[in-house]
């Protein structure tokens, strides 16, 4: 069942998915205003496609290159500290694990469906992973049938998610602010954490219901709504938010 919560200070949305999420539960808060929204950012993998990286072989190849017996921190930031010739070791490492990957992809369920919804609203989309742009190209060429996502920005976008690096450049990209933005993916570390540092709304997809609430997160990883599904996330842009198309063609790519 969703719920609207308030916090302290200006209204921040929350929500528990349950099996069905078709219902409004009475309360007597008063509800907050619905948050006008110009466009939405995807992350890719467990969110466009489902999850099929294997992220502790690959964390387990990457510390072979390093010598080590595991690492601690996120691999990217570990990676970048390292000599460039050990750099370019664990990179290659990396593109074995994410090439069966490839092999494996598979579409979210109702990633079309969902992006047809905003596409007939022209409310613009666009994907940011920290995946590199080869997968990207795949995802767009094999998987999705529908017009691209653009921008689609990998991680050799720098600085990459957490960072709100991509999300400023997309709000500038779309002439939005980013507080006009909803950002959508399955890592509250990475995803979660990049929109809310943008002042994005934040949509966490929890498939394997690892949090039963958004109050289980704290700080920064706390999403404005726990998702179970993409049919859920569509719930909550038609029930929750006022999408808007922006209102200027988008700069072009430089």
């Amino acid at each position: 069942m969703l719920r609207m919560l308030l916090t302290a200070g200006a209204p921040r949305l929350q929500s528990n998915f349950g099996p069905r999420c078709c219902s409004m539960a009475a309360s007597a808060v008063p509800q907050p205003e619905r948050r006008v929204v110009k466009g939405i950012v995807f992350d890719m993998d467990g969110t466009l496609t489902k999850a099929v990286i294997d992220f502790a072989e690959m964390r387990r190849s990457v510390a072979a290159v390093g010598g080590l017996d595991s690492l601690s921190g996120d691999i990217l930031d570990i990676i970048a500290s390292w000599p460039a010739e050990q750099q370019q070791a664990a990179h290659a490492a990396i593109a074995v694990v994410e090439a069966k990957a490839l092999r494996d992809m598979q579409l979210m369920p109702g990633v079309l469906e969902l992006s047809s919804f905003l596409d007939e609203r022209q409310v613009p989309r666009a994907l940011v992973t920290r995946n590199v742009n080869s997968s990207i190209e795949f995802f767009h060429r094999h998987h999705f049938t529908l017009p691209p996502f653009t921008p689609a920005l990998s991680r050799e976008f720098a600085p990459y998610k957490p960072d709100p690096a991509s999300l400023l450049h997309i709000a500038q990209r779309w002439s939005v602010q980013p507080g006009e933005l909803v950002m959508i993916g399955d890592s509250a570390k990475d995803d979660i954490v990049c929109g809310n540092r943008a002042g994005a709304l934040t949509i966490l997809l929890d498939e394997e219901r690892r949090w039963e609430s958004a109050e289980q997160l704290q700080g920064e990883e706390r999403p404005h709504f726990i998702a179970r599904t993409l049919q859920d996330v569509q719930q909550v842009l038609e029930q929750q938010v006022e999408l808007v198309p922006p209102a200027a063609e988008p700069q072009p790519l430089t």
